[in-house]
């Protein structure tokens, strides 16, 4: 993650003001992907002790119904348990590459000092955009901070589309492609079960292997436009 003050191209912008004790916030986020949609973007805001995943550990049970279908639910629960605030889905829906989308609004309480943001990254088996417990500053300004693709270590990278994958985690493909340039017929990149070509822990993600054969192949997703190098996001808070 790179932080800087530098200010960003428009996305998903925020409006956020906060409590007596903090500030006013303008948060933007960008995917910067060619190839890659965001679901539904979950943005929170809460205490120093509350995390959304922490690279290295296993991932909780909400994490992975995120990281393999999107469903924000269950994070957004937790947040809310913890007495922090949330905007969800300020994109309306699925966030395209290089597309503007949403504005929200949210007051937060002043002890909601960090910031937090995910979204799973479509057409991936577990993959998510991640910002993990990031400190809001209180010097007012314009920061920019670089987003990471992240792997939830829950389901093996075998590159297949499964359109029922995304209802049920734990199940093994793809839920879908917003791009519509996946193919099918693929035998796999690596096989479903066992788990074991990856650490079972959230971690960087390894990217995609893809290839131009839409009908067999290894991968039913296309190299030309479902790869990527990190960062997939860009994150601009604007502190008043």
């Amino acid at each position: 993650m790179r932080i800087s003050r530098a200010l960003g191209t428009a996305a998903t912008t925020l409006l956020v003001p906060l409590a007596a004790g903090a500030a006013d916030l303008e948060i933007t986020v960008t995917n910067l992907t060619g190839g890659l949609s965001f679901t539904p973007l979950l943005v929170a805001a809460h205490p120093a002790d509350t995390h959304l995943f922490q690279t290295g550990s296993a991932a909780s049970a909400a994490l992975q119904a995120m990281a393999e279908g999107g469903d924000i639910a269950g994070l957004q629960a937790g947040v809310t348990a913890a007495g922090g605030q949330v905007v969800a889905d300020p994109a309306g829906g699925l966030l395209a590459p290089a597309t503007a989308a949403g504005v929200a609004e949210l007051t937060t309480g002043s002890a909601n000092t960090h910031l937090s943001i995910t979204a799973m990254l479509l057409p991936t088996n577990d993959g998510f955009v991640g910002l993990d417990g990031w400190a809001i500053p209180t010097t007012p300004g314009t920061y920019t901070v670089m987003l990471n693709a992240y792997d939830a270590g829950t389901e093996a990278n075998t590159e297949l589309m499964n359109p029922g994958a995304g209802g049920a985690p734990g199940v093994p493909g793809i839920p879908g492609d917003p791009s519509g340039r996946a193919g099918s017929g693929g035998r796999g990149v690596v096989a479903a079960s066992p788990n074991d070509s990856e650490p079972p822990v959230v971690h960087i993600h390894r990217g995609q292997l893809g290839d131009t054969d839409a009908t067999g192949g290894l991968s039913d997703l296309d190299s030309r436009s479902h790869r990527w190098l990190n960062p997939v996001a860009r994150v601009t808070v604007v502190v008043k």
